[in-house]
């Protein structure tokens, strides 16, 4: 139970697909800045971000979608259930078919003390670099916490597969 005053970390993303060469691909995001830069397996993650008690989270999600790649949805969004985060943090997240060009990814920044204690303030981007994984490996490079989207993703892409009529 939250105190007076205090109210639960949340954020949104999307995950954004496309099929390429007949594969399933996701578009994820690596963090920027000094404590992610070496780190790969298990630190990416959608594109996503914290949002305000009251902010709608579908244009929290649009909103962080866009400052972390440069990238505008203008596609229908299909909602994913939210996962809650071993820290307590609800992410909701929707799905997209969509082709962001990971080589064009234009990110926010944020301005931290580092080395810390050093009194020298730097800024990174939110994002370093963005990548589509096929869903295999995305589940690999994703954060764990996160990887419920994917297997969701793929049930819905599979309930959605056109039906054949002979």
């Amino acid at each position: 139970m939250l105190g007076w005053g205090m109210s639960r970390k949340q954020s949104a993303g999307i995950l954004m697909y496309r099929f390429h060469d007949s594969q399933l691909e996701v578009l994820l995001v690596h963090p920027g800045g000094p404590f992610w830069a070496k780190k790969d397996a298990g630190a990416w993650s959608i594109p996503k971000g914290e949002f305000a008690e009251g902010e709608d989270p579908l244009d929290a999600a649009k909103r962080e979608f866009r400052e972390e790649t440069g990238c505008a949805i203008d596609a229908p969004l299909i909602p994913l259930r939210p996962l809650k985060q071993r820290g307590g943090k609800l992410v909701y997240a929707w799905m997209v078919e969509g082709n962001c060009d990971p080589a064009t990814i234009i990110s926010n920044t944020f301005t931290i003390e580092w080395p810390p204690r050093s009194g020298h303030r730097q800024e990174f981007p939110e994002v370093d670099r963005a990548a589509w994984f096929p869903i295999d490996e995305a589940a690999d490079k994703l954060l764990t916490g996160q990887r419920g989207f994917l297997d969701e993703l793929s049930r819905n892409l599979t309930n959605r597969a056109p039906q054949r009529s002979e």
